[in-house]
């Protein structure tokens, strides 16, 4: 039987932010930072398509690595590590 009054846990769109492993909070993090990634690169890509194909220009496509994906998913991972070693930090201190 649970009682009426659990302790209310943080959550992120209904994902619980407790109870994660170490392992687990750096491979979150590391996930979210290869999904930004791929994703703004792949927006950037469809940009600079239409940016070729409306304006007749010609831009190199792997500036969108180098220009785009790579700097968003670096600072994805600057900001996620710090945040889940917290969210890691505090389930262990409140246990």
């Amino acid at each position: 039987m649970q009682s009426a009054h659990s302790p209310r846990t943080g959550t992120l769109f209904g994902f619980p932010l407790e109870g994660f492993s170490f392992f687990q909070s750096m491979l979150l993090a590391l996930a979210s930072a290869f999904f930004t990634f791929f994703f703004v690169t792949c927006i950037a890509i469809f940009a600079f398509l239409a940016w070729n194909l409306i304006g007749h220009h010609s831009v190199n496509y792997a500036d969108t690595y180098r220009y785009v994906g790579f700097p968003a998913g670096v600072v994805v991972l600057v900001l996620g590590v710090p945040f889940f070693f917290v969210v890691w930090l505090r389930g262990k201190i409140s246990k």
